[in-house]
């Protein structure tokens, strides 16, 4: 139980800076979730929302990133 314990600390601290990163995007006027290529349809009674272009971008920079974490690893 320890070891899952251990988990949720990390996993809460980890969703916490992606918080804040969050906002820290946008005071700085990056437009995440706004970008051409996200998606969005407006009925009458329901929005339907799916930021891909956001969604790529995010993914390429992450991978990136643990990309560089693996190498200084070694």
């Amino acid at each position: 139980m320890q070891g899952l314990g251990r988990l949720l600390i990390y996993a809460g601290v980890f969703v916490a800076i992606l918080g804040v990163c969050v906002l820290a995007a946008e005071k700085s006027g990056l437009p995440l979730g706004r970008l051409p290529g996200d998606f969005s349809w407006h009925g009458k009674r329901s929005v339907v929302y799916f930021p891909f272009t956001t969604s790529l971008l995010l993914s390429a920079i992450l991978s990136f990133l643990f990309y560089l974490l693996s190498r200084l690893r070694r």
